[in-house]
């Protein structure tokens, strides 16, 4: 018998978001949007981790041709404001208000702070509203961000107490070997205690600070506090139906606490 969340936190990747030519995926969005109002139609709680602030201002600002890191910011700015509205009205379609949240390291290292982002979540989660979080990249000190969302989404997960973290990247999951090569195989489970590092690429995606290598490394320290952790493929239609309510129809890598036998 399958066990259901009652409260998981979702990361989407910039890679997942982000077209060919480096604008936002708007579709896509929309079509996570519409998984996710699912998912809340079967009461299970939903924190929402996104990247595509630079893919969306990118769009807005077609004239400058610079990528450096004065525009990135530039991008982000205006681009998260855009990200947000899309986010907005696609929930609204569905009667579920969303709420923002720029965070940063800062925010989880202070008690303080922590304690004060953690009831700001809650007060969100008791009144029907989905936060969605984002890193602060406009006014982030390079010493202080994150290493890239993916961390973040670990941070958020435990501070949350989630039952479950997804991380939707552009790929199935962890493969032992290349995932473009049709011979490497999909690594189904993952324990605390394995070690696949060998198998795993350092390169990073296009649009994003992330990799596989950073998703792992994520993956196995959440697990240790007993939260389970997919890693599948959020371009797939409905993956995250599929993954929580029929495992056996698609795709990805679990990890988990315990020590194999």
């Amino acid at each position: 018998m399958i066990r259901i969340p009652k409260r998981i936190a979702v990361k989407v990747g910039s890679n997942v978001l982000t077209r060919a030519d480096g604008k936002l995926d708007v579709t896509r969005m929309s079509a996570i949007v519409d998984q996710i109002a699912e998912l809340r139609k079967r009461g299970i709680e939903v924190l929402l981790i996104t990247s595509g602030a630079v893919a969306s201002g990118r769009g807005e600002l077609l004239t400058i041709q610079k990528d450096g890191v004065a525009e990135r910011q530039l991008y982000a700015a205006v681009g998260q404001a855009k990200l947000i509205e899309h986010y907005y009205n696609f929930f609204k379609e569905y009667d579920i208000l969303v709420g923002q949240i720029l965070t940063s390291r800062e925010n989880f290292e202070k008690n303080s702070l922590m304690v004060n982002q953690k009831r700001c979540i809650t007060t969100m989660l008791k009144n029907g509203v989905i936060p969605i979080i984002n890193e602060n990249d406009t006014v982030a000190i390079k010493e202080l961000m994150f290493t890239d969302n993916d961390e973040l989404s670990g941070l958020v997960a435990k501070m949350m107490k989630v039952n479950a973290l997804i991380i939707l990247s552009n790929v199935d999951g962890v493969f032992m070997g290349d995932p473009n090569d049709s011979s490497s195989r999909l690594i189904r489970e993952i324990y605390t205690d394995d070690d696949f590092s060998e198998y795993i690429s350092i390169v990073k995606s296009e649009f994003g600070r992330g990799g596989m290598k950073s998703k792992m490394e994520t993956a196995q320290k959440v697990a240790k506090e007993g939260i389970k952790v997919y890693i599948a493929n959020g371009k797939k239609s409905d993956i995250l139906l599929k993954l929580l309510f029929h495992p056996e129809k698609c795709n990805f890598t679990l990890f988990l606490s315990h020590k194999k036998q």
